[in-house]
């Protein structure tokens, strides 16, 4: 498993936790920090053992938005890093979500600050769990800046446009039961119990047929914005080859025979 200086990598079973380990900074993105959470996506996608991925923040915060100083390399962690960058100029919007969606569902798993380029990140994630005090926010305009990390068009499909431009006007912050009102966040409960929530979400997800979730979840994204009728002949593109897999046949003999089903991936 990889991971820098400010990600951590971590297995649960058939979860992979990627976790922003920079807590004296609530988490700010750093370049190391940008490196190793893209390739701890490039990771989930390459093994077949990992079926879900939680991405979740260490210290009580998930992420406070960008490090400037970090990514512009002034005096700050992340020299070292530097050729990643320049091999890869889009590395830092990959890491984000914004340039690049993993194939596994991504459960993230919110405790304190998750402001700024942390809401912004959050939008790429799939199903998300918030600790009673976590709060969220875009807080560029207040400072005269963009939220370029894709919540200009994100926020508006995923949440009512009213709400997503008051958040994005006001740059104001939300609390977690406000996140969850608005459909943020589907979540939230006590805090310090964030993780251990996502956790258990992503069992439940790997104790489904592998294949079968992730043409779900494909076809979800990829139908989102098509009429319904070249959306649905597009979910039986995905779907109808997910009967004749291995999987779809364990998963009948298990039902019939009552007992857990066990996916080999096939």
């Amino acid at each position: 498993m990889g991971g820098t200086e400010h990600l951590t990598v971590q297995r649960e079973g058939a979860t992979l936790v990627l976790t922003l380990n920079r807590p004296q900074a609530r988490n700010a993105l750093s370049l190391p920090m940008l490196v190793g959470l893209y390739d701890g996506w490039l990771e989930a996608d390459a093994d077949d053992s990992v079926r879900s991925v939680v991405f979740t923040g260490a210290g009580g915060s998930f992420c406070s938005g960008m490090d400037l100083k970090a990514l512009a390399g002034n005096g700050m962690a992340g020299e070292e890093y530097r050729d990643r960058l320049k091999a890869d100029p889009d590395l830092h919007w990959k890491a984000m979500l914004r340039h690049h969606r993993p194939r596994k569902p991504v459960i993230a798993a919110v405790e304190g600050y998750c402001v700024a380029g942390g809401t912004e990140m959050l939008q790429g994630t799939d199903i998300r769990v918030a600790g009673e005090s976590a709060t969220f926010g875009l807080f560029e305009v207040k400072r005269g800046l963009f939220p370029i990390g894709g919540s200009t068009v994100r926020l508006q499909r995923q949440i009512p446009r009213t709400h997503a431009l008051e958040m994005l006007l006001t740059g104001r912050p939300y609390s977690a039961r406000e996140a969850a009102a608005i459909g943020l966040v589907g979540h939230v409960v006590p805090d310090g119990t964030a993780l251990e929530k996502a956790l258990e979400i992503a069992e439940q997800i790997n104790s489904c047929g592998p294949l079968a979730v992730e043409a779900v979840k494909a076809s979800v994204y990829e139908t989102a914005e098509m009429t319904e009728s070249d959306g649905l002949a597009a979910e039986l593109t995905r779907g109808w080859p997910v009967f004749d897999t291995a999987d779809a046949k364990e998963g009948a003999r298990a039902f019939a025979e009552k007992r857990p089903a066990v996916y080999k991936r096939a």
